[in-house]
């Protein structure tokens, strides 16, 4: 019953996001035009790269095209689902009208992080699909169910991490006056997981890896369809999520306990 209600939100925030954006629907083409554009220009530099060699840190343009098709389809999600409403979320807290979110009969993590999605967005979903499907024809053969199946799992797990980063930064929010410039930074680091995580040595594979982990945004999801990643790490992989998972919505709590109205 309470899932159906929740599911019930969901919809009417998803159909009002889209009625806004229709409005406009000339902003609503632009958008489209520009996503478009912003991923033909993020696939430049592995063109250059691949450009007078075969491989890189082990990877051929083929598999490096599969990570930078996942990256695709995860800053659309980022941007489309997640950036939209959150992003706004900062502002309201410090103006107390976040007041309102609390005084509503729901879950204020769901409502906070369902308030708006930015419709137009699905385009670079379905472009880094697209990217994923040409990889996998310039390697001559397609992903097996079980590869499938595991890509589609951890791309599961990549959304819960990066929302829950994202959900991290918001619940800073409540402590600290401004945090959008570290929502920005954040925004930049997550432009490095257009590259394998093998491209990066020492210390900045670690942070990637454990701290902001890119990896398991698109390069572990890229291993699975490639049917190159171990069970261990799959299972790894998982485990992570739910970890940072956790985190999120333990420190959205203490947070919410701690939180005094700008208007009182």
């Amino acid at each position: 019953m309470r899932f159906g209600y929740y599911l019930r939100l969901l919809a009417v925030s998803m159909r009002t996001s889209l009625l806004t954006a229709m409005q406009y629907r000339a902003d609503f083409i632009i958008e489209g035009f520009m996503s478009l554009a912003w991923t033909a220009l993020a696939l430049f530099p592995l063109l250059v790269l691949y450009g007078d060699r075969t491989t890189v840190a082990g990877w051929g343009f083929a598999p490096a095209l599969v990570v930078m098709g996942l990256f695709t389809i995860m800053r659309g999600v980022l941007e489309g689902a997640i950036n939209p409403s959150l992003i706004a979320v900062v502002e309201r807290i410090r103006t107390g009208s976040f007041d309102y979110t609390l005084l509503k009969p729901a879950d204020a993590q769901f409502l906070v992080s369902t308030a708006r999605f930015a419709p137009w967005r699905i385009i670079d979903v379905l472009a880094g699909v697209a990217i994923v499907v040409y990889a996998f024809r310039e390697l001559g053969r397609a992903p097996g169910p079980a590869e499938l199946g595991a890509a589609l799992v951890l791309c599961a797990a990549a959304v819960a991490v990066m929302y829950s980063l994202w959900i991290l930064i918001v619940a800073a929010a409540f402590w600290v006056v401004r945090m959008d410039n570290l929502s920005f930074l954040l925004g930049a680091v997550f432009d490095a997981a257009r590259w394998p995580i093998h491209v990066f040595r020492g210390v900045w594979r670690i942070i990637f890896t454990f701290v902001v982990p890119l990896a398991l945004m698109t390069s572990y999801p890229a291993m699975a369809l490639l049917g190159d990643l171990s069970v261990p790490t799959a299972a790894a992989c998982l485990g992570g999520a739910a970890v940072f998972f956790v985190i999120a919505r333990t420190v959205w709590s203490l947070a919410i306990r701690s939180y005094t109205s700008a208007s009182s």
